[in-house]
């Protein structure tokens, strides 16, 4: 709701005049920049379970900030929540108060009335040291993830090297399981309404298209703005096919798929063979499994785009630097990826993930 209110300039100064530790939902990063001091999406849980008053810009309590209930947030916690639909006002929690208006609006009232009686939460706080704590452990984690030698890659390896080759104003598409989850902490966001994820129905299966329609506007209005897809193989599995319809419209989309064999996990060359012993596939095989080292950029080759099929750093590298240089040419980034990779240790593991 933030930003489809474009209320970035408002809610911007609301967190700088009142000194306020804010967390964006998926689609509402960039509203105000991941790198802004007051981002503590590197603590989420630290500052969801533990907060005492939440706004609420916009932003809705579902499936996304966990129904809002216990234990991922205090069963006393006050929510004071901001929407322009009023039938989304209560929904899973009942709030403490409650703004019914554009969140444009509403930002800009605040702000004057802040302006006649200042608020200011010290930065100082006690608060603010735990959550600065966190997040200077959790981004240490996700470091040394990022920075492991050790083949194949995992996801955050794979995300530390997009994200530094990647431009800053670039159009984001990301879906998938664990593909989508990290990339969410691991790709950040400078500018709204640049990022388009699996959303409020968590719905695989729609980013091939969210990045032809991206794709579409950026060609009519921003041409210099490239469109990112990252899909998980299972997420691209379901509207693979669209890569005949970027060709077809010679879309510039760079597809990179982070391929791990499976849903969640999967299982390697030589595992899949050791069990296809036991007997037909069609009953032995996980059902989170997928065909190992499926070659996914043939598809984007056999019609007419371009790809890059990498299992190293370097070919990474490689690739990212050559299809960003190319500016007019579909192209697919098959990244083959540990198929036991997973999201470092989570606090919650039983309510993290979307029902997908």
């Amino acid at each position: 709701g933030a930003a489809y209110s474009h209320a970035e300039n408002n809610i911007r100064k609301l967190v700088d005049l009142c000194g306020l530790p804010f967390l964006p939902t998926p689609m509402a990063k960039g509203v105000v920049p991941d790198n802004h001091p007051n981002c503590v999406a590197a603590a989420r849980s630290m500052a969801l379970r533990h907060a005492d008053v939440i706004i609420l810009l916009g932003a809705r309590l579902n499936w996304i900030l966990h129904f809002g209930l216990p234990p991922r947030f205090r069963q006393d916690v006050k929510v004071i929540q901001i929407d322009i639909c009023a039938e989304e006002l209560g929904t899973n929690v009942r709030p403490a108060a409650f703004l019914l208006g554009d969140i444009n609006a509403v930002t800009e009232q605040l702000l004057e009335e802040f302006s006649k009686r200042p608020l200011k939460y010290p930065s100082n706080s006690e608060w603010w040291k735990r959550l600065r704590e966190k997040i200077m452990d959790n981004e240490e984690r996700s470091k040394e993830l990022a920075l492991q030698k050790s083949l194949p890659m995992n996801y955050y390896t794979v995300f530390h090297h997009i994200r530094e080759l990647i431009p800053k104003d670039c159009i984001l598409v990301s879906e998938g399981a664990n593909t989508m989850d990290i990339g969410r902490t691991m790709l950040p966001n400078y500018y709204p309404r640049q990022r388009l994820d699996a959303g409020t129905f968590g719905t695989m299966g729609v980013g091939l298209s969210f990045a032809i329609a991206a794709a579409m506007v950026a060609k009519d209005q921003t041409p210099e703005k490239r469109v990112i897809c990252i899909e998980g193989d299972s997420a691209f599995g379901f509207s693979g096919m669209e890569v005949e319809t970027i060709c077809r419209y010679n879309l510039p989309i760079l597809i990179i798929v982070v391929n791990n064999n499976g849903i969640y996990t999967g299982l390697d060359a030589d595992s899949w063979k050791e069990m296809l012993k036991f007997g037909d596939p069609a009953t032995c095989a996980p059902p989170v499994s997928l065909l190992p080292n499926s070659h996914y950029e043939e598809i984007m080759s056999a019609f007419g785009g371009k790809g890059y099929f990498v299992k190293t750093p370097e070919e990474l590298q490689s690739a990212l630097k050559a299809t960003l240089t190319d500016q007019q040419t579909p192209s697919l980034i098959n990244v083959m990826i540990d198929p036991q990779s997973e999201r470092k240790k989570q606090e919650f593991p039983w309510l993290t993930r979307s029902n997908l």
